[in-house]
């Protein structure tokens, strides 16, 4: 065993024996007025669009599907790479198994990083700032949101959240489960850096491009 390995399982060790926390109550940031979905989807185009993501709303399963083939063509993408959900897995039945690339455990940034387009499925949308909540169980998934310079998230409407006070009941159980061996990663719109001169670029620390799939 390496030192490195070592030092792991003593940590793990130490947490297994750990007590468990409550889990925080609903921050008191932002009341909840709890608008309808449309007006909630409305918001969430605008935020998205601000910030130069793309958003899709698509009426139907075979809609989106229809809509993920003719991205993949106009990004000119010969494979796929797609974190493994029920969600992701529903939109990709269309195309074949060369065209897809599951990612697991096997797979290291060098190869990730290689991959034209990612898909993530988003498990909750938050309305006030455009964001995607994509949960991430793993380091190869968590590398799925950064490295490609092209991300599609994919989510039904009923992910719609006002903000995050308002989604924080089914985060932080989540986040605090230790099966689940991961966080939650925020995305909001591709990335953007500035320099000192006020010159916005976009695609140096992330995804260039950030399109969201919406299955109404």
């Amino acid at each position: 065993m390496s030192d490195r390995e070592s030092v792991l399982a003593r940590i793990r060790a130490a947490l297994a024996d750990r007590p468990e926390v409550a889990v925080p109550a609903v921050p008191e940031v932002w009341p909840e007025t709890n608008p309808d979905r449309p007006t909630m989807l409305g918001r969430f185009a605008e935020e998205l669009e601000a910030v130069q993501g793309e958003l899709h709303r698509c009426g139907t399963m075979g809609a989106a599907r229809a809509k993920l083939a003719e991205l993949v063509a106009e990004l000119k993408c010969a494979r796929l790479g797609v974190v493994d959900r029920p969600l992701a897995r529903e939109l990709t039945d269309g195309l074949s198994a060369a065209e897809v690339a599951w990612i697991d455990d096997g797979w290291d940034k060098a190869a990730i990083g290689e991959l034209e387009v990612s898909l993530v499925s988003s498990d909750l949308l938050l309305a006030d700032t455009g964001s995607c909540l994509v949960e991430c169980r793993t380091a190869e998934e968590r590398m799925m949101c950064y490295l490609p310079p092209a991300c599609i998230v994919v989510a039904r409407a009923e992910a719609l959240r006002e903000h995050m006070p308002a989604a924080w009941r089914e985060v932080a159980p989540r986040a605090a489960d230790r099966e689940l061996r991961g966080e939650f990663v925020l995305i909001t719109g591709p990335s953007r850096t500035a320099d000192i001169e006020k010159i916005l670029i976009l695609g140096v620390h992330g995804p260039k491009r950030l399109i969201v799939l919406v299955v109404e």
